[in-house]
């Protein structure tokens, strides 16, 4: 009940152009939560957000664009939304710029890059970003 109401109101506040609405009512459809499941849907509301300049939502759909989620999967799209995100200081979209230049999905391997975006995440506070470093003992 209360997820539905949470829904409700993000669909509200998501219609007046409220950016943070929007992406947490694409959350909503993106789980399930208060509305059905419905990963396009999601997709649509991220983008709204996006437009606006929204980091999480930038976030969010890059994560959309990596596993082919309510969209076709693109590598290149998912890096520059997550790019996007991670120059607004998003820690998650820091670790995840840095997975990708890690492993070159979406731009050419480069450790020394990786390194460097798991590093701006480490500093604040990023557990995975400091793991990822130790591991490769440039913590």
């Amino acid at each position: 009940m209360e997820e539905e109401l949470n829904a409700a109101l993000y669909q509200e506040a998501a219609e007046q152009g409220d950016a943070e609405a929007q992406c947490r009512l694409g959350w909503c459809y993106d789980l399930g939560a208060g509305v059905e499941k419905d990963r396009e849907e999601a997709v649509r509301w991220y983008r709204k957000a996006v437009e606006q300049g929204f980091d999480q939502a930038q976030y969010n759909l890059g994560v959309c664009y990596y596993s082919g989620e309510g969209v076709k999967q693109d590598y290149t799209e998912a890096v520059r939304l997550y790019r996007k995100a991670a120059d607004q200081g998003h820690a998650e979209a820091q670790y995840q710029l840095g997975r990708c230049y890690y492993f070159g999905k979406g731009v050419e391997k480069d450790e020394q890059e990786a390194v460097r975006w798991w590093r701006k995440a480490a500093d604040q506070g990023h557990a995975e970003s400091r793991s990822a470093l130790h591991e490769l003992g440039s913590d």
